[in-house]
């Protein structure tokens, strides 16, 4: 396989330190359909995250095996267990303080939908005592709520299609979402606040117990994915919407 990107040397040490096992295993987040958009008839998994953990393997000269998971929260768990080399999910500072990550890859605009009828026309005005926000346990942009919402409440729930539900059947006055779920739900009577309140950074991501070359060598491999056009190319080829390539930092 001709390597899609350049990549920086790669000494025995690094393959050993990244690949122990003689394969590199990515963990990847199942409940975003931006990042791993399919699966195929043979089980193998398909999408950006994929073509990201392949290109990675690759550059390593190893086979590159996919630990799929439920949700960002159980990849990042994971890591207790020694279950993954890499994985392949949302940059957030909670995570960081086990895991160290590249730069980011590819960017989501995460926002907030409210029904047609109310006071919210900002962000800012969600953050409001008495406001309820649905949302995903976990995911990247509800770790950003935690740390920057101080008066709304968070109605946690365990995936966005039952956060979606909380704010449909009134149990929430807000959505918080990926922008390109909420535009899929297609809510009657709601509307989506622009712009986004962030955007989601996803990165990849190794053990900081690592030697600090390996983190800096992936960090090489993304930063010339990012520019040398093959994380667009990729987003392009899967015909992706709402994901959006990241720039070089």
């Amino acid at each position: 396989m001709t390597q899609p990107f350049t990549v920086p040397p790669v000494s025995s040490a690094l393959r050993v330190a990244l690949a122990p096992r003689g394969h590199l295993r990515a963990g990847i987040n199942l409940s975003n359909m931006l990042l791993v958009s399919a699966q195929s008839p043979d089980g193998s998994y398909d999408g950006v995250s994929p073509d990201m953990a392949r290109a990675i393997a690759s550059a390593l000269d190893v086979p590159c095996v996919l630990v799929p998971f439920p949700s960002p929260g159980a990849v990042a768990d994971a890591l207790a267990d020694d279950a993954w080399d890499i994985a392949l999910i949302g940059a957030e500072p909670q995570r960081a303080i086990m895991i160290a990550f590249t730069q980011a890859y590819a960017e989501i605009e995460a926002c907030y939908a409210v029904r047609n009828d109310s006071a919210i026309t900002t962000n800012q005005d969600v953050d409001k005592p008495g406001i309820r926000i649905a949302t995903m346990v976990r995911a990247a942009f509800t770790l950003w709520l935690e740390r920057n919402i101080t008066h709304a409440a968070l109605h946690l729930c365990d995936s966005l299609d039952k956060a979606r539900d909380a704010f449909a059947n009134g149990d929430a006055d807000v959505l918080a979402s990926l922008k390109s779920k909420i535009i899929d739900y297609d809510l009657p009577g709601t509307r989506i606040i622009e712009p986004g309140f962030m955007t989601v950074q996803q990165a990849i991501g190794c053990a900081r117990t690592q030697d600090p070359t390996v983190a800096h060598w992936l960090n090489a491999c993304v930063r010339s994915a990012c520019a040398g056009g093959f994380v667009a190319r990729q987003i392009a080829a899967r015909g992706v919407k709402g994901l959006k390539a990241a720039a070089p930092d």
